[in-house]
C-alpha cells in the first residue's frame, strides 16, 4: 500500500528520486541498445534455417529411398522379363507367344519409366545438395554472428545486471511510498514523452529541457513545495532548481555506493 501520509515536499522529494532511479536504468537499457532486439532475431533465424536444412536432408532421403525402390523395381522388371522369356520357349501357339512378348515390352516400359525417374530424382537430388550446402554456409555464418552478439550481450549484462535489479528495486521501494492516483501520473507522463522524464527541475527560470519560460509567481509556488505542479507546456511534474539539487546529490551517492 502507498504512503498516504506524505506531505506534499516529501511526495516531490519521493517523485523526483524515483525520476532519477528510472533514468539511471533507461541508461544502463540504452547501453545495451538493440543488442538484446538483434541477439533474439539472429536466435529465429538461426532455428529458421536449422529447421529448413533438417527439411531438406529429410527430403533427400526420402529421394533416396525412392530411388532404390526404383531400381529395385527394375530388377524386378528384368526377372519378369527373363522368365517370359524362358516362358516363350514352350508356349504352344502364336496367341501364347504375342500374349508374353506383350508382357516383356510392358516390362521394358516399366524399366524405360523407372530409369526417367531415377534421372530425374538424381537431378533433383544434385539441386537440394546445392541448396543444402548454401543453406549450411548461411547457418554456420549465423551462428558465428550470433555467438558474437551473444557474447558481447554477455558482457555488458555482466557489467550492468547488478545495477540495474539493484535500482529496480530502489524505483520499487519509492514507488510504494508514493499514492497510486500520483503514480499513475508519473507512469502516464513518463511513458508519452521521448526521454522518458516525468519529473523536471527549474533550470534558469523554465522547466528542464524547454524553452517555456515558467512565470515569477508559479515559480515562488513551485519553490513553497505546498502542491503539485505541473508544466502547461509538457505536462509534467515541476520542482525547484534546489530540491533538485539536494536530490541529484543523495542518488549520486546512492549510484556510487555501487
Amino acid at each position: 500500500m502507498a504512503n498516504k501520509e506524505l506531505s506534499v515536499e516529501e511526495k516531490l522529494r519521493a517523485l523526483y528520486d524515483l525520476q532519477l532511479i528510472d533514468s539511471r536504468i533507461d541508461e544502463i537499457r540504452n547501453v545495451r541498445g538493440e543488442l538484446p532486439l538483434e541477439v533474439e532475431d539472429l536466435e529465429d533465424e538461426v532455428a529458421g534455417l536449422t529447421t529448413r536444412l533438417e527439411k531438406l536432408k529429410t527430403d533427400l532421403d526420402s529421394i533416396e529411398d525412392q530411388i532404390k525402390e526404383k531400381k529395385n523395381a527394375i530388377d524386378d522388371h528384368k526377372t519378369a522379363i527373363k522368365k517370359y522369356g524362358e516362358q516363350q520357349k514352350n508356349v504352344r501357339n502364336n496367341r501364347e507367344f504375342n500374349s508374353l512378348t506383350k508382357e516383356i515390352e510392358f516390362q521394358e516400359l516399366e524399366i524405360q519409366l523407372a530409369e526417367k525417374h531415377i534421372k530425374e530424382m538424381k537431378a533433383s537430388i544434385e539441386h537440394k545438395k546445392e541448396t543444402i550446402s548454401g543453406s549450411q554456409e548461411k547457418l554456420e555464418a549465423k551462428s558465428t554472428h550470433l555467438g558474437h552478439k551473444k557474447s558481447e550481450l554477455d558482457a555488458i549484462m555482466a557489467e550492468t545486471e547488478k545495477e540495474e535489479n539493484f535500482l529496480k528495486e530502489k524505483s520499487a521501494e519509492y514507488q510504494a511510498q508514493i499514492e497510486d492516483r500520483l503514480l499513475a501520473a508519473y507512469n502516464r507522463i513518463r511513458g508519452s514523452v521521448r526521454n522518458g522524464l516525468a519529473v523536471v527541475s527549474i533550470e534558469r527560470g523554465a522547466s528542464a529541457g524547454s524553452f517555456f519560460t515558467i512565470p515569477p509567481q508559479t515559480q515562488m509556488e513551485i519553490a513553497s513545495r505546498k502542491k503539485i505542479i505541473t508544466d502547461e507546456h509538457s505536462g509534467r511534474i515541476l520542482v525547484d532548481s534546489s530540491l533538485a539539487e539536494e536530490e541529484r546529490e543523495k542518488m549520486e551517492q546512492l549510484f556510487a555506493s555501487l
